[in-house]
């Protein structure tokens, strides 16, 4: 079982979030919602656990394909559904940029295999209607 324990940090919306191992993850909402932008928005909270948790996954098969990385950088952009609450990610688009003595392809599919079969959190969004498109980038400028 996982544990999170949050507390808040100010009168307003701010939250300290720390995990069993004493992480502590800084979360507030926006000045125009109350907030005093104290840290990430739970929302963007996902988009960082979804570069996390792919960007884990293909550094470990990259490493068991033997390619050398040297530089590794993921942005991400999403939109969410307009006009309705709970407003849900309804598009969201990864960029892997990938320096280092590395294979194209073998990148393709180390991308791939996370982004379809490893990565809990693409998963768990694709569950709630997200489309996730992505794009690998091996040691070239965007």
């Amino acid at each position: 079982m996982t544990r999170i324990a949050l507390e808040r940090v100010n009168d307003g919306s701010a939250f300290d979030a720390t995990d069993a191992n004493g992480h502590v993850v800084k979360i507030d909402t926006s000045p125009e919602t109350g907030g005093v932008n104290y840290g990430a928005r739970p929302m963007q909270l996902l988009l960082m656990g979804l570069g996390g948790c792919s960007g884990i996954d293909i550094l470990s098969i990259l490493k068991k394909q033997r390619q050398e990385v040297k530089d590794f950088k993921i942005s991400i952009e999403g939109e969410r559904e307009p006009g309705v609450e709970p407003s849900l990610w309804k598009e969201i688009t990864i960029v892997f940029e990938i320096g280092g003595e590395v294979d194209q392809d073998k990148a393709d599919k180390a991308v791939a295999l996370s982004m379809n079969k490893y990565c809990s959190v693409a998963e768990t969004l694709r569950r709630s209607g997200t489309s996730i498109q992505w794009k690998t980038i091996v040691n070239s400028k965007i």
